[in-house]
């Protein structure tokens, strides 16, 4: 699975190189090209409720707007997730998460984006089991590749390139070990707010 996963990250990434490297050869012909005023960088900050789960973390990225409507970034994760009644009632298991990832945004409106997000990420994980249970404390070093789906709202961005936003993310990949599910291996909302900051101010 690890093989499969960087697998699929360096396709996304020689994807992104590939782009750029358009741009360069756009620009030689006249054609536009490579632009420094359309590299953006930012981060969010990550809430998620669910059934007995919940997760804090951040996630900062580096980007290029490769047209006025696509955004493509490489970022990394980090989240701390605490989850309760996982084997028997008042049972704890606490996970510090943290992976590199890459995404794109689709702005069908200037306000609006769809986004698609491939995250692989390493985990330690620790049990605690519930007073007088039987259960032995236990410690767990975890992967899982996870692909987040879903849609938000981007504030500013009429404006300039700089821009706070709010999304809701869904994992829809398949891995058991996913941070962003629940103890039934439900997939819950992933709440993600933050700020996207345009690199040498320039304007779509």
């Amino acid at each position: 699975m690890i093989k499969k996963s960087i697998f699929s990250l360096a396709i996304l990434f020689v994807l992104f190189s590939s782009v750029l490297a358009q741009s360069d050869k756009d620009e030689e012909s006249g054609n536009g090209g490579f632009r420094k005023d359309k590299l953006f960088t930012g981060g969010n900050i990550t809430l998620q409720f669910g059934n007995q789960v919940t997760t804090l973390g951040v996630s900062p990225y580096f980007g290029y707007s490769i047209t006025k409507w696509l955004d493509a970034a490489v970022a990394l994760n980090f989240n701390y997730t605490s989850q309760r009644d996982n084997v028997v009632f008042d049972d704890k298991i606490r996970q510090t998460v943290y992976g590199p990832g890459a995404f794109i945004r689709v702005f069908p409106l200037r306000f609006l984006f769809a986004q698609a997000q491939y995250e692989f990420n390493f985990i330690k994980l620790k049990y605690i089991p519930a007073p007088n249970s039987g259960y032995q404390k236990e410690t767990h070093s975890l992967d899982a590749h996870s692909l987040l789906v879903g849609g938000g709202y981007a504030g500013g961005r009429e404006r300039s390139n700089s821009f706070y936003y709010l999304c809701v993310l869904w994992d829809v990949g398949q891995s058991k070990n996913s941070p962003y599910k629940d103890s039934y291996n439900r997939t819950v909302p992933i709440i993600r707010a933050g700020y996207n900051i345009a690199l040498f101010q320039g304007r779509r």
